[in-house]
């Protein structure tokens, strides 16, 4: 996985690209990833607001280009499973929608809008998925979480 590795195991692109190495079990690395974003979006929603939380979306999304590709570059990989900050991307996008950020429930339709979209792949995500880049490896993320928060906003709207 990181042979010839030339940087330390501790580099912040290693850390930041596998989500303080969540990206690193070896079963399910993308859920794994999703999973680890919520309890980061509960504390900045739980102490900001949705601003904040969208401002550590596009910060996030242009650190994931950067360690992505560092990443990439490293193990020769074209979309490693290892890299789930692009999870954590898509996973905040879908918890802007999120109505009770003290409801676990909230948290759970998230997860699920989202991990349903970015393991399917429907098209327009197919297409970014179809790239093998640091841009293609976040973007399909940013869609699947796009497509997983109209699914929850409509949900909270229509249903709950």
């Amino acid at each position: 996985m990181l042979t010839n590795w030339s940087k330390s195991f501790f580099h912040p692109s290693i850390m930041l690209s596998t989500w303080f190495y969540t990206g690193l079990i070896p079963v399910a690395p993308g859920t794994f990833g999703s999973l680890a974003a919520l309890p980061f979006a509960w504390l900045i929603l739980d102490f900001s607001n949705k601003m904040i939380l969208a401002s550590a979306t596009l910060i996030l999304f242009v650190v994931g280009l950067w360690s992505s590709r560092i990443y990439m570059e490293e193990t020769g990989k074209t979309d490693p499973g290892e890299i789930v900050i692009d999870e954590v991307v898509g996973q905040w996008l879908v918890c802007l929608m999120i109505t009770d950020h003290t409801h676990a429930g909230q948290y759970i339709l998230a997860l699920l809008a989202f991990r349903l979209f970015d393991i399917m792949k429907p098209w327009p995500i197919s297409l970014y998925d179809k790239r093998h880049d640091a841009f293609g490896v976040m973007a399909d993320d940013v869609v699947a979480g796009l497509m997983g928060a109209a699914v929850l906003f409509a949900a909270n709207y229509y249903v709950l």
